[in-house]
């Protein structure tokens, strides 16, 4: 019998196939003890495996690019922590196996980031995944991870490591679905940077039975176990209709009656820029630094390494524009020779500007690079500080840039709530807006955007997010300037309608989004864009908000 799941939507398309559940965690090693003399072998071997399981992890990175690159890069970085290993060695010099001390050490590591608060919390998922690849190597069992299969499948877990989801083959996985995430949670960005279709946060996900048949709609989140003909055949020609329409629409982003939406690309670096291109994006809204970073957690990399790999995004779009956010580090990215270690909780820390203001020859360096990469290229840089909190903040951001000769437009992220509500104060001393609804949303709502259990809260469409979005683009036009949302909320097609409406003046997205989004404007005029806008914040929830936009747009 056909019954129907319901969990949220993070990447579109639609997936039929058989249930595949994910590798089952390494089992617990036995706490056998060693004589004294076997430490130091034990010792080695826990080191090699540890620096094995490092190298696998960011070859894993290279191997994906972009987003999965840096996210990768910082799991090896987690393997590698030296306290973590001082422990291990301490646990073995104490009659441990290499296997028990690895496994002892990473749960004592846990539960400190278990109580630390829920932006640490969610970090827990990452660091399980190091534990069990490196005790499985000692084990010398198979790593946990996607299941071998010969024929396609929809790929089921609690959660999926970025380590798993950054080389998916979606010849072979068709889609996937989790019982943990949320829609901006690591494995939801890399799904859609995949074209994997994907549902997350779907209540009862680990108790589907092994082979039966599903239907994921990744895009409204829903999941019908054992669905009947007439139930396939009505998602099949909804996704054949979704694909007709994107090679229906090409060129810049805009609305039916031609208002002029700039579509834009969110890269992680070089490698994420043929894609971008590809997808038609009309520049770069959001340009992540910290890949260069995050090769060595111990060291900024030079200024010439800087402007080498600065260059060469800015080349790729002569006439376009492109968006450079600086060192956006602390919290879930901490750099040893930056952030602080002891803080209690590293996401209300010093992250952001603020570490960069701490470190001004960091930032001084950063911009000089950027300017030397731009040194005769017509390219349109624009460079924007992330966690601008007040106008002070954005002074300090801007005489920073001047002080560095660099020519090019300074910004401000909105990403604190008191960003959004004094937007037109701090305009007063950058030249545009670009909002991070992602990072929005967690602080306006105290909501971790790894921590599944409060996804609702992260889901883009709450009303009181939209509001903060009103304010802001509200601000910008009153002072005749820009704001863009280069957030995971541009990526939904129907929320980029609603955003237009608001006042959004540019959206930025992953590249395999574009085409959807440019489709799906182009449908409507900006008056319906904003009849939805004003409906979906007249209502009290997400569920409702989406609901109001789409009866709008859809004549209902």
């Amino acid at each position: 019998m056909e019954t129907t799941l319901r969990g949220v939507g993070v990447s579109h398309g639609v997936a039929i196939g058989e249930v595949r559940h994910m590798g089952t965690a390494v089992l617990e090693p036995p706490a056998k003890q060693i004589a004294a003399e076997e430490a130091e072998r034990e010792q080695a071997r826990a080191r090699q495996a540890v620096d094995a399981v490092a190298a696998d992890l960011v070859a894993r990175g290279n191997l994906a690019g972009g987003e999965a690159q840096a996210v990768l890069e910082a799991q090896s970085l987690m393997a590698q922590d030296p306290e973590l290993m001082a422990d291990v060695d301490r646990r073995i010099t104490g009659g441990s196996t290499a296997e028990r001390a690895v496994y002892d050490a990473f749960a004592a590591y846990r539960e400190l980031l278990t109580a630390a608060g829920e932006y640490l919390a969610g970090r827990v998922a990452d660091l399980d995944d190091v534990r069990n690849r490196i005790v499985a190597r000692l084990l010398g069992v198979p790593m946990p991870g996607v299941p071998d299969s010969d024929e396609p499948y929809v790929l089921v877990a609690r959660d999926l490591a970025p380590a798993d989801t950054a080389l998916l083959d979606p010849a072979l996985v068709l889609g996937f679905v989790t019982e943990e995430g949320g829609p901006t949670s690591h494995s939801a960005i890399l799904a859609r940077a995949l074209g994997v279709p994907a549902v997350v946060a779907l209540p009862g996900a680990v108790d589907l039975a092994e082979g039966v048949l599903v239907a994921v709609d990744g895009s409204t989140g829903d999941v019908f176990v054992n669905p009947g003909e007439e139930t396939k055949t009505r998602l099949e020609a909804a996704a054949a209709a979704r694909v007709a329409a994107l090679s229906s629409v090409s060129g810049p982003g805009a609305t039916a009656d031609g208002h002029m939406v700039p579509l834009l690309a969110n890269v992680g670096g070089p490698a994420d820029v043929p894609a971008a291109v590809e997808a038609g994006a009309e520049g770069v809204g959001l340009f992540r630094t910290e890949f260069l970073f995050l090769d060595d957690s111990k060291n900024a990399p030079s200024e010439k390494k800087q402007v080498e790999a600065y260059r060469q995004v800015l080349e790729a779009f002569p006439e376009g524009r492109v968006v450079v956010r600086v060192l956006d580090a602390g919290a879930d990215k901490p750099l040893d020779f930056l952030t602080p270690s002891d803080e209690p909780n590293p996401a209300l820390g010093v992250r952001g500007l603020r570490t960069l203001l701490d470190h001004p020859e960091i930032l001084r360096t950063q911009l000089t690079a950027l300017a030397k990469a731009a040194e005769g290229l017509p390219v349109r840089l624009e460079v924007m500080a992330p966690m601008v909190a007040d106008r002070a903040d954005a002074k300090a951001f801007a005489d920073a840039c001047r002080e560095a000769g660099l020519t090019a437009k300074y910004g401000a992220m909105v990403e604190i709530p008191s960003a959004a509500l004094r937007a037109r104060s701090i305009l007063s001393e950058v030249e545009f807006l670009s909002l991070g609804t992602n990072d929005l949303a967690q602080y306006t709502f105290a909501a971790d955007r790894q921590v599944g259990a409060v996804s609702r809260l992260q889901d883009p469409w709450q009303p009181a997010l939209l509001d903060l979005v009103a304010l802001s683009a509200e601000a910008a036009k009153a002072e005749g300037k820009s704001c863009g949302v280069c957030g995971e909320a541009a990526s939904d097609p129907l929320l980029a309608c609603v955003l237009t409406g608001l006042g959004v003046t540019s959206l930025s997205m992953g590249a395999a989004s574009i085409p959807y989004v440019r489709a799906t404007l182009a449908q409507y005029t900006l008056e319906q864009c904003e009849r939805a806008a004003v409906a979906a914040r007249a209502t009290d929830s997400a569920e409702e908000a989406r609901a109001a936009a789409q009866a709008v747009l859809s004549g209902e």
